[in-house]
């Protein structure tokens, strides 16, 4: 089943790659600050309003081993925690996290821990390609820059 809130992974070779890190204070400023206005304040997935945070949404081609920058989006911290389930979850914080991805996705516990289960072995899929290359042509063809990751 689709659902409107869903976990994201990273490969653990490209866990450090992040536009915060890769872009200036400025740079990273007209970033996340253009996604807030593009979501006009209020989170991209559950509707929420109030203080909002800069998500990378990254697409990840296993047979060219590309991760490709395809959008930053406005969340709220609910969302946020949900998507980077797994850090959550390590800062004691994933019962918050449960709660509210099966509010949003009007889902069961048991719905719940299937689509984690199914996360995790995307996450092994992800982890068994090496040497990612990172795609940051979304920054250069919306803002005009295009920083070096890695």
């Amino acid at each position: 089943m689709k659902r409107k809130l869903t976990f994201e992974t990273v490969p653990e070779e490209c866990w450090y790659s992040n536009l915060r890190s890769a872009l200036s204070a400025e740079q990273w400023d007209i970033v996340r600050k253009d996604a807030y206005r593009r979501y006009h304040y209020r989170c991209a997935i559950c509707g929420a309003s109030g203080r909002m945070e800069a998500h990378e949404k990254w697409s990840y081609d296993i047979s060219s081993a590309v991760q490709k920058l395809e959008d930053v989006i406005a969340l709220c911290h609910a969302c946020h925690q949900v998507k980077h389930i797994s850090r959550t979850q390590l800062m004691g914080k994933g019962a918050e996290a449960e709660e509210h991805y099966m509010r949003v996705n009007g889902c069961t516990q048991s719905e719940y821990h299937a689509d984690l289960q199914a996360l995790n072995e995307h996450y092994r899929t992800l982890n068994a390609v090496e040497n990612w290359i990172t795609d940051l042509t979304f920054l250069r063809e919306k803002y005009g820059f295009l920083p070096r990751i890695r």
